[in-house]
């Protein structure tokens, strides 16, 4: 990706418990073993959990970032997978809304990493607090992730109707994870399709990926390892490869409006 800014994508949900970020890592691993630089933020600020899917320990965080004047260099966590990790606090409340300077001072940290990556995932919590509507407004492509079941369906729809209706935000990647079957998936995005052509007009979706019910991905997450580690010759793993191989497809910005810190700064009073 030389000449380009990085990609900036948020993997995201409306509904807890659909595998984000473990698909979050599975992706990041994956975009490395195709010989790009990316880095995982763990942007869930009040649940982080990246790390412990990882089974890594970082000494700093970003509560050490927006409290304790750590630089983003120190907290920066390279993982054995050829990937990085931003982590985040789990269980600490001042983390749970960030402040406008906050924001300021993460955009302005992370905008230092712009020439050094080809591809920056935010994983974000789930739902339609602030922090997650801010993560996936600073993002250039989002991710929806969904799994079938009527709440999460539901819940993503929560999800993008808010984004559009509260930000004009249009486009969405789709996701299904834990699918018994291709004919499941694709029914569950063309009900979510069908609500937002009802009642969200100019809304455009893309089933980008289909990710299989699993049982090597649960063996995984208790070993703490990326399941296409683990197993990389499974259901999942193949076809997290394939949504890797797929987003290397999808544009990078191509000029200074794209680029990280003019991308999240224009959000910063939204």
């Amino acid at each position: 990706m030389s000449g380009t800014f990085p990609l900036v994508f948020s993997v995201t949900s409306g509904k807890g418990g659909v595998g984000k970020t473990n698909l979050s890592v599975n992706l990041a691993l994956c975009l490395a073993q195709l010989n790009k630089r990316v880095a995982l933020i763990d942007a869930d600020l009040g649940l982080a959990n990246v790390d412990v899917l990882l089974g890594l320990t970082p000494q700093k965080n970003l509560f050490h970032l927006f409290h304790e004047g750590a630089s983003l260099r120190e907290i920066l966590f390279p993982t054995p997978y050829g990937f990085s990790i931003l982590p985040a606090s789990s269980g600490v409340s001042e983390m749970l809304t960030l402040s406008t300077g906050q924001k300021l001072e993460l955009l302005e940290a992370v905008g230092e990493l712009e020439d050094e990556l080809d591809y920056l995932i935010v994983d974000t919590g789930a739902g339609i607090s602030d922090n997650v509507l801010y993560f996936n407004l600073a993002a250039q492509e989002r991710l929806v992730v969904l799994t079938p079941e009527p709440t999460s369906l539901t819940d993503a729809y929560a999800l993008i109707k808010v984004l559009k209706l509260t930000h004009g935000v249009e486009h969405f990647k789709v996701c299904v994870n834990m699918a018994p079957d291709l004919k499941t998936a694709k029914d569950m995005f063309i009900r979510l399709h069908q609500a937002c052509d009802h009642f969200l007009s100019g809304v455009s979706l893309d089933l980008v990926g289909v990710i299989p019910r699993d049982t090597g991905v649960r063996k995984a997450v208790v070993q703490q390892l990326p399941f296409c580690v683990s197993e990389p010759q499974s259901p999942a793993a193949k076809a997290v490869l394939q949504l890797a191989r797929s987003i290397t497809a999808w544009e990078a910005p191509k000029n200074l409006d794209g680029n990280i810190k003019f991308f999240w700064k224009k959000l910063l009073f939204h």
